[in-house]
C-alpha cells in the first residue's frame, strides 16, 4: 500500500478496518434500475427490517438527495463519504447517479464520493467518475469464469440488448474487470466485492482474489450470501444455502496476500446513514427533514451552530439557495474540529498499542485466543452486553489484535422468555472464543457464557480493544501458565 492510498482510505469506513472506528457513511438510493440480473439480488422498497444490499425505503431524486446530504452533513460531523450504491446500480442510471455525484460535490467539496457498480457499464464511466473527483469505487465481482457465472447471472442488459447464459457472463466478465484495470489505472482506490455461494463459486472466489490484485484492486471484501427465503430471491426461493461461518472464514484466508481482505463489512442497505453498525436513515427520512436544516451537531458530536440553511422543499430544486454556502462552511468547519479530534485520538490509541505490545512480547509465540468484543465504536470496549447487535471477534497473540469478522447476535436485554432464546443463540456466535470483553454484563449472563467455557471480561471496560485483548491475554496466561490454541 503506498502512502498516498493509505492516507485516502484511513477516513473511509469501508475500506480502513481502523476508519470505521471513527467515520461514518452516507448512501443515497438515486439508482433503481439495474443492468442484470443476479440470483441474489432482490431489490425491494419500503422494507425497514431487512439489512442487507438493493434493500432502500426511500427512493430519491437528485434533488432530494443533495437536500438529504446537506441535512446530514450539518448535523453529523463524523460523516466522510457519500456513496451510491442503489437500490439497483449506479451506472445504469448514469444521469440520475452523475447529477447526484455533481450537486453533492459543489455543496460538500471536502467529503468523499464513492460508488458501487456491478461493472458492466464501467469502462465507458472511468472518464467522468476521475474528472468528478470519485476516489473510490466498488466492483462487485463474483467470477472471471463465465461457465460459473451463468450459475449467477441468467441475463444482462447492454447496448439495448438483452444477452443470457454463458455469454452475458462473459460479457459482464470482461467488462468488470476492464473497467477495474482502467479505474486503478487512474489512481482510484478500487475494492471488489465477492458474494460467497457455496457449491457456486466457493472453490473460484481464490482465483478471482488473485485476478483483481493483479488489475490493481486495493481491498477484496468476500461476504456471505444471503439466501433467506422471505427476500425472494431465486436463490431464497430455490433453497440454496448460505455459507457457514468457517467456509467464510476459509475463503477470507485463502484470499489473504497482495490486497487487504475486508473483514469489517456490515452489507449495507442502498439508504444507509451512520457509523458502520449503526443505521440511522429513519431521522433523517425525506419527510421528517425541515424546509430549513440547521447546523446542530448530534450529541456527543464536535463543532457549533451556524445560520439555518434554506435547502429547498421535498422534492425541489437547490439552484440558487444561496444561503446554502453559510451552512455548508459551518457543516465542513465541524468535520474538520472532528478530525483534528479523531487525529489526536489516533496518536494517543497508537502509543496505547505501543505500550500494549512492548507488554505482550515476552509471551510465546503460539500462545494465542480468539475474543469477541463488544463495543459501539471509537476502538473501545465500550458497549453493555445486554445492548449488544453485534460482536467483533479478534484472533488474539503476542503480535497483536487481528479482526476476524463482525458477528450479528439478537439483543439479549429483551425481557421474559425471549431472553433465554437470545441467549442460546449468543452461544452459539461464541462458540469458538474463550472469552467476551464487555462495558458490563449481567450474572445471569456471565454465569451462563462459563458453564459454556467463555470467559465475561468487564475488568477491560472502556480500554483501547486491543489494548484490552492483550492485556487480557497475559493476564490469562499469567493465571493458568498457557493458554488453549483455538485459532487455526
Amino acid at each position: 500500500m503506498t502512502p498516498d492510498a493509505a492516507e485516502r482510505a484511513r477516513s473511509h469506513p469501508c475500506y480502513s478496518e481502523e476508519g470505521h472506528r471513527h467515520f461514518a457513511r452516507m448512501h443515497v438510493a438515486v439508482a433503481p434500475g439495474c443492468n442484470i440480473q443476479c440470483h441474489y439480488c432482490n431489490r425491494k422498497y419500503d422494507c425497514a427490517n431487512e439489512s442487507r444490499p438493493g434493500v432502500a425505503s426511500e427512493r430519491l431524486s437528485p434533488e432530494e438527495a443533495i437536500r438529504k446530504v446537506l441535512a446530514v452533513a450539518a448535523r453529523l460531523p463524523q460523516l466522510s463519504v457519500v456513496g451510491i450504491a442503489g437500490p439497483g446500480d449506479p451506472l445504469a442510471n448514469p444521469e440520475r447517479t452523475f447529477a447526484t455525484l455533481e450537486g453533492v460535490k459543489r455543496a460538500l467539496p471536502d467529503l468523499k464520493l464513492c460508488v458501487s457498480t456491478n461493472g458492466l457499464a464501467l469502462p465507458e464511466s472511468v472518464d467522468r467518475l476521475v474528472a468528478l473527483g470519485v476516489e473510490h469505487v466498488t466492483v462487485t465481482i463474483n467470477m472471471v469464469d463465465p461457465e460459473v457465472g451463468e450459475r449467477i447471472y441468467p441475463w444482462i442488459v447492454m447496448g439495448g440488448r438483452r444477452i443470457e447464459g454463458r455469454e452475458a457472463s462473459r460479457v459482464l466478465s470482461e467488462r468488470q474487470l476492464e473497467g477495474l484495470e482502467r479505474l486503478a489505472a487512474r489512481g482510484v482506490l478500487c475494492k471488489v466485492n465477492s458474494v460467497l455461494i457455496p457449491g457456486v463459486n466457493d472453490a473460484h472466489i481464490p482465483e478471482v482474489s488473485r485476478r483483481v490484485r493483479a488489475l490493481g484492486a486495493f481491498l477484496h471484501n468476500v461476504m456471505p450470501l444471503v439466501a433467506a427465503p422471505e427476500h425472494g430471491t431465486h436463490y431464497g426461493l430455490t433453497g440454496q444455502r448460505e455459507p457457514t461461518r468457517d467456509e467464510l472464514e476459509a475463503v477470507q484466508r485463502a484470499c489473504g496476500g497482495g490486497a487487504a481482505v475486508m473483514r469489517h463489512c456490515r452489507r449495507c442497505r442502498a439508504d444507509a446513514i451512520g457509523m458502520l453498525g449503526e443505521d440511522r436513515r429513519d431521522e433523517y427520512a425525506l419527510a421528517r427533514l425541515p424546509v430549513n436544516v440547521p447546523f446542530e451537531p448530534t450529541p456527543g458530536g464536535i463543532g457549533g451552530g451556524a445560520p439555518d440553511v434554506d435547502v429547498g422543499a421535498a422534492g425541489g430544486s437547490l439552484a440558487g439557495a444561496s444561503d446554502c454556502a453559510a451552512g455548508a462552511a459551518a457543516g465542513s468547519l465541524a468535520r474538520r474540529s472532528y478530525l483534528g479530534a479523531v487525529e489526536k485520538r489516533r496518536a494517543q490509541l497508537a502509543e496505547a498499542r505501543g505500550a500494549a505490545l512492548a507488554a505482550a512480547a515476552p509471551l510465546p509465540a503460539d500462545v494465542r485466543e480468539r475474543i469477541a468484543v463488544a463495543t459501539r465504536g471509537e476502538g473501545l470496549v465500550n458497549e453493555h452486553f445486554g445492548h449488544a447487535a453485534e460482536f467483533q471477534v479478534y484472533d488474539v497473540g503476542r503480535e497483536g489484535a487481528k479482526l476476524v469478522g463482525v458477528r450479528q447476535i439478537p439483543h439479549y436485554c429483551l425481557g421474559g422468555e425471549g431472553e433465554e432464546r437470545s441467549l442460546d443463540a449468543i452461544l452459539d456466535v461464541l462458540s469458538d472464543c474463550a472469552a467476551v470483553l464487555v462495558a458490563r454484563i449481567g450474572r445471569c449472563p456471565r454465569e451462563r457464557l462459563a458453564a459454556a467455557g467463555i470467559e465475561a471480561v468487564d475488568a477491560h471496560a472502556f480500554e483501547p480493544i486491543e489494548v484490552a485483548a492483550l492485556g487480557w491475554l497475559r493476564a490469562r496466561a499469567e493465571r493458568t501458565g498457557s493458554c488453549r490454541q483455538r485459532v487455526a
